[in-house]
């Protein structure tokens, strides 16, 4: 029995037992405020702190200021808003910094709700906000989209003179980009006195997420060419590569990439997989798989990003393949797998393959939500298997949406099956009435069958309900700047050139038949 205490009290860690010995000395009548925050500096998670409070109480330190900011902030730390308000609640006297600890805690941690609550509390209470506060609560009303309530706050950031302060520039412009406000973060960024990476990176980001693909790449450049601007950082170019990713800006993706191997920055996930998006969309397959092979930390997200580029190309038995090395690895697969495994089973016909990984997707705790049944009704349908396309409908655990039936849509165009489009094209025009594609495939069959008085009554409704099908366009990239141009676009500025050098074209090939 000895020996067995002896070798249990062996495993005991060092620094266990300093913690104890660190514990058991504040007990003592030398006790001080020092002792009490050095202890919790040490702390790990919530039921150290909980031990270190506990002494705290006894010591009668419950109400000294530097010791209790330090408690609510491990609190924080340790993911636990409850304890931390508890004592925050408990205090007589609470300064900003108090205040801000605990409105940072919400933000973060959640709910959100009571960070913009704390707030008005602190208001009320005649503390004034600085300027660390209302990064916070912008955070806060951002990630919760509160747009009122933000803007309010922005309201009185202006009053406080601190609108222009650097810390709550960048939490406006983060703010109204996550509120789809692009314009009035736009304003906002311009006129910060100061800029800064972290401004130049949340507008980028900004633009990204909400579909300004161009404006992103024609702010990144404008960063690029800032004297003052630190230069890109992985947060810089985790935003800016999704845009290179959607307008297929291959040289501006070389150039990035590049840089990354130039300045020794580790290729992480976030690069990694952002990486991967923008050579798949750019048809780069060899060079993605490359990027693939050399991230260290391959996360989901990475994978996720590898399969669906040889899926969009084709390469169907390779994203099999690599789902298979997933599954080898550990990983366990989401929903974003499988869809877009199903989209490649659909693109190679591969109907054997697609039933068997529709199945599995039970197996592995994954949910199939209208996407998946979407992308299952394709793969039936293209390979005419329109009725079992049906059957999957009718058992959806979920109302079909708009993508389920215009995956049936188009089953029905290439197998020419009118009575079954008809049906698919009336829930539609209810779930999905200003798209003009739904409406043109179903008047185009009517045609091919020579039912012509069908036809002109679907294109009469679309002319009675103004519905447009959108306007087409092409997109090259010329000296590191991004050009799009659409049928009869007026909008370029150098409109009256490329004009011209269309007008020399055309004369050019009339030239060339004229001599056939």
């Amino acid at each position: 029995m000895h020996g067995f205490g002896r070798q249990a009290e062996l495993r005991i860690p060092y620094t266990s037992i300093r913690f104890f010995a660190d514990v058991r000395m504040c007990a003592g009548p030398y006790r001080d405020s020092y002792n009490y925050t050095h202890l919790l500096q040490k702390c790990k998670g919530t039921k150290c702190v909980q031990k270190v409070h506990s002494q705290i109480i006894t010591g009668g330190y419950e109400q000294n200021p530097f010791v209790t900011s330090k408690l609510v902030g491990k609190y924080c730390e340790s993911s636990n808003m409850g304890y931390a308000r508890k004592v925050f609640d408990s205090l007589f006297e609470r300064d900003i910094f108090l205040w801000n600890l605990i409105i940072q805690g919400y933000a973060n941690l959640g709910p959100r709700t009571e960070a913009v609550s704390i707030y008005s509390e602190m208001r009320l209470s005649g503390i004034c906000a600085n300027r660390y506060t209302y990064p916070f609560v912008l955070k806060a009303c951002g990630v919760s989209r509160e747009r009122k309530n933000g803007q309010v706050i922005h309201g009185h950031a202006v009053k406080s003179g601190l609108d222009t302060d650097l810390f709550v520039g960048n939490a406006l412009v983060a703010f109204y980009a996550k509120c789809q406000e692009v314009d009035l973060s736009r304003k906002v960024f311009d006129e910060i006195p100061k800029r800064d990476l972290v401004s130049w990176n949340s507008m980028i980001s900004g633009y990204t997420v909400n579909g300004y693909v161009d404006a992103a790449l024609t702010l990144f450049r404008a960063m690029l060419r800032d004297q003052v601007t630190s230069a890109p950082d992985n947060a810089t170019l985790v935003a800016i590569l999704p845009a290179c990713a959607q307008a297929a800006a291959i040289q501006l993706g070389f150039w990035i990439h590049s840089y990354i191997i130039k300045t020794s920055m580790e290729i992480n996930a976030a690069l990694g997989s952002g990486l991967i998006s923008m050579y798949a969309n750019c048809g780069r397959v060899n060079i993605a798989r490359d990027v693939f092979d050399g991230v260290s930390d391959k996360n989901i997200v990475v994978w996720n990003a590898i399969i669906r580029c040889y899926g969009m190309h084709g390469y169907a038995d390779e994203a099999l393949q690599m789902f298979s090395q997933l599954i080898e690895n550990g990983i366990q697969p989401d929903g974003v797998i499988f869809l877009c495994l199903l989209s490649a089973c659909s693109h190679a016909g591969l109907v054997e393959k697609g039933r068997e990984l529709f199945a599995r997707m039970g197996d592995y705790a994954v949910d199939k939500n209208e996407e998946h049944y979407a992308c299952m009704v394709d793969i039936l349908g293209r390979a005419g298997y329109l009725d079992e396309a049906v059957a999957i409908i009718r058992t959806m655990p979920v109302k079909p949406s708009k993508n389920v039936y215009g995956a049936l849509l188009g089953a029905c165009r290439i197998h020419n099956n009118i009575e079954l489009a008809e049906e698919a094209a009336e829930r539609l025009f209810v779930l999905d009435p200003d798209n003009a594609g739904r409406y043109i495939i179903l008047a185009k069959m009517y045609e091919d069958a020579e039912r012509w008085e069908d036809s002109a009554r679907v294109r009469k409704l679309l002319r009675e309900r103004k519905i447009k099908k959108p306007i087409g366009c092409s997109s090259i990239e010329v000296d590191c700047a991004h050009h799009s141009f659409g049928v009869e676009d007026e909008s370029h500025p150098y409109k009256e050139q490329i004009y011209d050098a269309l007008e020399r074209l055309d004369r050019i090939m009339e030239d060339e038949l004229m001599q056939m």
